[in-house]
C-alpha cells in the first residue's frame, strides 16, 4: 500500500467519523435541518426497537423535532466506532458501514417547578449501524439503524400514605 493510499484511507476514517459526530451533536442540540443534511437522498433510519418509527430523513426528522420535546436535556455517547470500508459498482471505497456503542443519558421535562435536578432521570444503551455513501458533497448517511440494548426509567415515588 502507497502512502498515498494509506493517506486516503486515514483522511476517509476522520471524515466518517465526523459524520456521526455530527449526527449525535445534531440530535442532542435538536438542530434536525443539520440533521436532515448529514443523510444521502434516500437515506433513512430506524429506531423502531427504541419505541420510534423507521422512515426516510425528513420523516424522522420530524418524529425526532416531536419526541425530544420529552427531553430537553439529551447527550449521546457514540463509543466504540468500527469503521469498514466497502466497494459500490466497482468503485472502490465509496460506502462505509460503522457498528457503534451508546449511552444516551437524558432528562425529562420537569412537571415540578421546584425540582431543580438537572441529572438525567432516563438513560438508555445500545448499537447503532450506520451506512454512508460517498457523494459530491463528501460522505452521508444511507441508513441508521437503532438497536436498543436496555434502558433505565426514572423510579416511581412511593404514593403519599393518608392516614
Amino acid at each position: 500500500m502507497t502512502q498515498r493510499v494509506e493517506l486516503a484511507i486515514v483522511m476517509d476514517r476522520l471524515a466518517v467519523d465526523e459524520v456521526i459526530t455530527e449526527y449525535a451533536v445534531a440530535v442532542d442540540d435538536g438542530d434536525w435541518e443539520a440533521y436532515r443534511k448529514l443523510f444521502a437522498p434516500n437515506g433513512r433510519a430506524d429506531y423502531r426497537s427504541a419505541g420510534g418509527i423507521e422512515g426516510n430523513a425528513e420523516d424522522i426528522a420530524g418524529w425526532l423535532a416531536e419526541s425530544m420535546r420529552l427531553f430537553p436535556m439529551r447527550q449521546h455517547l457514540i463509543v466504540n466506532r468500527r469503521i469498514r470500508f466497502g466497494a459500490l459498482d466497482q468503485n472502490t471505497d465509496d460506502t462505509a458501514r460503522v457498528q457503534a456503542d451508546y449511552v444516551n443519558p437524558m432528562r425529562f421535562a420537569k412537571e415540578d417547578a421546584d425540582d431543580t435536578s438537572t441529572a438525567p432521570d432516563f438513560v438508555c444503551g445500545g448499537r447503532y449501524r450506520f451506512g454512508l455513501l460517498r457523494t459530491y458533497d463528501g460522505w452521508r448517511l444511507t441508513e441508521v439503524v437503532v438497536a436498543e440494548k436496555w434502558r433505565r426509567l426514572p423510579e416511581r415515588r412511593p404514593e403519599a400514605v393518608i392516614n
